[in-house]
């Protein structure tokens, strides 16, 4: 059995910047947070919980950016799914799945995991599902 890398090897051999932590990160982590150098656990447990899939670390600031409150809006950002005010007393949820990974993983059970997120956020908030889209896009935006 291998032995974990060291402290001091993960320094040296940045492992982290494969697994998504930046160099700024890491530095961070060890600076701020611990005042030490992290061990081989601490390094993948931080990694992660600050991937994109865990904290929308790049995502999130562009996602502000668009509008999200209007006196039809009756739940924005912050729980599982949006709901929209439609007149007459009816609603409309929408959820979008951002965890693709286990889709490109394993296609079918990948997929299933997906779509059971998007079915729980809409049960949440008290809606019934009457459609679902599963939408993925591949290639460069200029291509489209």
């Amino acid at each position: 059995m291998k032995q974990a890398m060291s402290p001091e090897e993960i320094k040296a051999q940045k492992p982290y910047l494969d697994w998504s932590l930046s160099e700024a990160e890491y530095n961070y982590i060890s600076e701020q947070l611990l005042g030490r150098l992290p061990n081989y656990t601490e390094t993948g447990l931080f990694s992660a919980m600050w991937s994109e899939h865990c904290s929308y670390k790049k995502s999130k600031p562009v996602l502000r950016l668009f509008p999200n409150t209007n006196a039809r809006v009756l739940q924005g950002p912050g729980e599982g799914a949006g709901v929209v005010d439609i007149d007459d007393g009816q609603a409309v949820v929408f959820k979008a799945e951002s965890h693709n990974h286990p889709t490109t993983v394993e296609p079918y059970q990948g997929a299933a995991t997906g779509i059971g997120g998007i079915l729980r956020d809409i049960f949440s908030m008290g809606a019934r599902p009457v459609a679902s889209l599963d939408s993925l896009h591949f290639g460069e935006l200029t291509d489209a």
